[in-house]
């Protein structure tokens, strides 16, 4: 199996949006709204504010691992140009000389190491407060290689790489072989993903590509014409990637668990976002949250890790063939049964399945379902239990 396949295989993973915006809290994007240039130097000011908890990195791998997740996609580096990590005397707009005065990227990874958690960085390639960005662009590819090499040689193994912005410049040379041969030297294993933006989902844009991303669109098959490709779907809680204060916009967690689902029936990756708090800290609804999901997760695992799509339909449902050898069939929409006046009431659902079933179980609660013919019913959930989705785990003689 190599480093591709083991990726699919985590299944879910944890987004994490972080810098001195957090502590701003109008989201990641707020220096791109404010054109006065006394009002982007008090923005860029905020390093001298930005103190970090001591734990952060602990506590977000913990919420992590309560969530389900298997690796976490942290910024090290967003489109302000403000670094989590030392960049050894590449700037000094950077964690170790903020406030904070400690290179996060190196407690991130340590926390990661620690609890079997796969580390990766989201790098930035445009960058808003960099000089040569606008005035020189291949000085800046220069500067932006060597950043990469700092994270590549620094922190030991990693997970992968990231990458967000090139389609803020299509037409400049951003010697994309370049970037992926710096990586391929230090980190031959890692990852190397790069965000193809809303309108080109799946989009392989590079063949050192490992993943392609859908963003918040909704996933389909790769292509793994040339060679085989992990897929990767990513999503925000509420209306913003980076903490904003003043965002109650969420999600349900209906709505979320379903974006889950639909990343594994393509064999692609979900990737959840949250935007930590100036200190480091998961505000406490983004937690809530991640700890709702988490509970499915649980009950719900053998279809989140390690599941494959197959050629075996249902009608009603839909199925998905594990490595332990069991079919899975997912079914959504299952409310609670109740007085209709009260709510509205799912009748029982026939699942019929294209194969034959030799043998079925809730995986939520392990109860024998009778099968008759490849077919089931899916009574409503009792009262007491409101899951949005059931699996049956399914034996199936081919």
């Amino acid at each position: 199996m190599n480093y591709v396949e083991r990726f699919e295989k985590l299944g879910f993973g944890l987004f994490v949006h972080f810098g001195i915006y957090s502590a701003i809290g109008k989201g990641e994007w707020h220096l791109s709204t404010l054109f006065d240039e006394k009002k982007r130097e008090a923005y860029c000011a905020q390093a001298k504010k930005f103190r970090v908890h001591k734990d952060w990195a602990k506590k977000l791998v913990k919420t992590a691992k309560t969530a389900g997740c298997k690796y976490i996609t942290l910024t090290t580096r967003h489109h302000d140009g403000f670094s989590l990590y030392d960049t050894c005397g590449l700037n000094d707009f950077d964690a170790p000389h903020s406030a904070c005065g400690r290179d996060l990227i190196r407690e991130f990874v340590d926390a990661c190491n620690a609890e079997g958690i796969l580390p990766i960085f989201y790098h930035t390639l445009l960058d808003w407060t960099h000089e040569d960005y606008q005035n020189n662009f291949p000085a800046y590819i220069d500067y932006l290689v060597q950043s990469i090499e700092v994270l590549c040689k620094n922190y030991g193994k990693i997970g992968g790489f990231w990458f967000d912005g090139m389609w803020d410049k299509w037409d400049e040379d951003w010697q994309e072989s370049r970037i992926y041969s710096t990586i391929r030297k230090y980190q031959p294993e890692a990852m190397i993903i790069n965000n193809t933006g809303l309108h080109e989902l799946g989009k392989v844009g590079h063949p050192e590509i490992d993943s392609v991303t859908f963003e918040r669109g909704a996933p389909c098959f790769v292509d793994n014409s040339d060679r085989h490709r992990a897929g990767e779907m990513c999503q925000i809680l509420n209306d913003h990637w980076g903490y904003a204060k003043d965002d109650c916009n969420y999600k349900s967690t209906k709505e979320i668990l379903e974006n889950l689902i639909d990343c594994r029936k393509y064999n692609c990756n979900f990737l959840l976002n949250t935007g930590l708090t100036g200190n480091g800290t998961v505000n406490p609804m983004d937690e809530c949250m991640l700890k709702e999901v988490g509970k499915w997760v649980k009950m719900n695992k053998n279809i989140i890790y390690g599941v494959k799509a197959c050629d075996i339909t249902a009608e009603g449902a839909d199925i998905l063939k594990g490595d332990d050898g069991y079919y899975y069939a997912i079914v959504k929409n299952v409310e609670m049964a109740l007085d209709e006046n009260v709510q509205r009431v799912m009748d029982s659902k026939s699942v019929k399945v294209n194969a034959r079933v030799t043998s079925a179980r809730w995986l939520d609660t392990g109860e024998k379902i009778e099968v008759k013919r490849g077919a089931f019913n899916v009574k409503p959930f009792s009262y007491g239990r409101s899951l949005a989705v059931r699996v049956a785990k399914l034996k199936i003689k081919e």
